[in-house]
């Protein structure tokens, strides 16, 4: 059985004294007398405050992880939230692209049923041209109608991809006209041709820089009793590059699996993140262009929607009333319209007085069964991305109603934690333990018991609160180090016990005999 350091062993196990300081201590030293027996120091010690300690220790550790828990909760509900936002913006801007495929312009159309069969078609467009007698998009309309496929082949027109009118088709009608007064008669009379070439060919000068009224559409014009007066548009795609609004050609993505190759524009956006009320669309994608000129209309492979229109309109929006469009302007960069004729140019540029109507505009597309039973597989698909989004408001709803209680659960717990702590610390007696077992090397066996550990019972003006670890160091029979890893204190001894019968001040150092050393 373990014995009593006696004086021989004393002198064997040099003992030295060092000052156990503590940050901003004062000169003020309580000495503590470490000569008394391993076993009267455990007699000293109250078993009614061990427990008392450990009760502490326990329940604060069940507050601690109760709060841990709550708040990864609240993590994982805050993730959720934010999915399910995410999820919901796609199907908002699903439901945007369905409903311009499928015409949903409940507005326009009862606003303008009347006009549906004054829609014009191809040939109407053609007429449309031809009235405008004196005009390189009549002299060209003229030739096409005369000498049909034959006149692509010339010298002077086998560059000419077509006439802007020509070249786009659109459903509504009422579009068809805003689009036509958007952009204006003379843009929509402008030649288009794939490159620089072609338009040099449609005119050429003699030597004083003079127009040859012999050559090029001047000379076709006098040849078919057209003479080609005042100035007129053409377009080079293949010169289209970029101007202060955006870059020609569009080089972003297109919206998936859409036969239209139509493109995939970051919808507006209020800044709470919903898109703007009444917001229909963009402009260049509710214009209709021919398979033929889908693709490769110039020879960089870009196609008309991509060239043509998205230089004539690039992100023009367009909204269902004025009136929305009018609280929509903070998202409004580069201009919208409105179906019931209001018109924003660009930024702080409105276009007002009545509306013009422009003789020359877009023909509608024809129509087929085959188109029918599309725009019915469109409806359906409405249909069904509605009901996704009704699914996911109901669980924003849910989430957020969860979210709610365990924030609220997480802050009623908080303030009885630290309400338990403001008492315990209040209610706690001012007394560090440091306990440890005996050790027996002589005949190889050790004998710990289970007293080998720190407690610690909240020392309130030296702001200690927990004990995160304790390190074990048995170098000798009768030592044994402790860590106290949140202090920073390191103590070496056998039996420990520092009371305080008056609460001490701010600032204490004390001095302590035996094993221990000052970090």
């Amino acid at each position: 059985m373990f014995q009593p350091p006696t004086p021989s062993s004393t002198k064997k196990h040099s003992v030295h004294t060092n000052a156990l300081s503590i940050q901003g201590a004062s000169s003020a030293l309580v000495p503590v007398d470490l000569n008394e027996n391993t076993d009267n120091a455990q007699e000293n010690v109250q078993n009614g405050e061990f427990l008392q300690a450990q009760s502490f220790m326990r329940h604060s550790q069940k507050l601690e992880g109760d709060l841990r828990m709550l708040g990864i909760k609240i993590k994982q509900h805050e993730n959720n939230l934010n999915q399910l936002n995410t999820e919901k913006a796609k199907l908002d801007d699903s439901i945007l692209h369905l409903q311009v495929t499928i015409g949903k312009s409940e507005s326009s159309k009862a606003m303008f049923h009347h006009m549906d069969n004054s829609h014009p078609t191809n040939d109407e467009v053609n007429k449309q041209i031809l009235q405008q007698e004196k005009s390189a998009a009549g002299i060209l309309c003229q030739l096409k109608i005369r000498h049909g496929a034959q006149a692509s082949h010339l010298t002077l027109t086998k560059d000419v991809v077509g006439i802007v009118a020509t070249l786009g088709k659109v459903e509504d009608d009422n579009l068809s006209r805003l689009f036509s007064e958007y952009l204006g008669v003379e843009t929509m009379l402008a030649i288009v041709c794939r490159t620089y070439e072609g338009v040099k060919a449609l005119e050429m000068y003699d030597k004083e820089g003079c127009i040859n009224k012999s050559c090029g559409l001047h000379g076709l014009g006098a040849s078919i009793g057209r003479a080609l007066d005042g100035r007129f548009l053409v377009i080079c795609l293949e010169s289209l590059r970029h101007d202060f609004k955006s870059l020609v050609p569009y080089a972003g993505n297109y919206v998936v699996d859409d036969a239209q190759r139509k493109l995939d524009i970051l919808n507006p956006r209020l800044p709470n993140g919903e898109c703007p009320p009444g917001f229909l669309g963009f402009a260049v994608n509710m214009i209709n262009v021919d398979n033929s000129n889908l693709y490769c209309a110039i020879p960089s492979g870009y196609g008309l929607r991509e060239t043509l229109f998205y230089n004539l309109f690039s992100r023009l929006q367009v909204y269902k009333t004025r009136a929305e469009m009018i609280q929509a302007l903070p998202c409004i960069s580069e201009g919208a319209l409105s179906l019931d004729g209001g018109i924003v140019r660009s930024c702080g540029v409105f276009s007002l007085g009545n509306r013009e109507d422009v003789d020359v505009r877009f023909p509608r597309p024809e129509r087929s069964t085959g188109t029918d039973n599309h725009l019915i597989e469109i409806e359906r698909q409405l249909k069904d991305v509605k009901w996704k989004k009704e699914k996911i408001l109901e669980e924003l709803k849910r989430e957020q109603m969860l979210l709610d209680m365990t924030r609220l659960n997480f802050h009623k717990k908080k303030s009885d934690y630290l309400k338990y702590l403001a008492q315990s610390s209040s209610d706690a007696t001012q007394v560090i333990y440091l306990e440890i077992g005996f050790l027996n090397l002589g005949d190889l066996f050790i004998r710990c018991f289970d007293l080998t550990q720190v407690v610690l019972i909240v020392l309130k003006w030296f702001n200690i609160l927990g004990i995160y670890s304790i390190i074990k160091n048995t170098k000798d029979p009768f030592s044994l180090s402790f860590a106290v890893k949140k202090s920073q204190i390191s103590l070496h001894g056998t039996a420990l016990r520092f009371p305080f019968p008056d609460p001490p001040s701010p600032s204490l150092s004390w001095g302590i005999g035996g094993w221990i050393d000052d970090v």
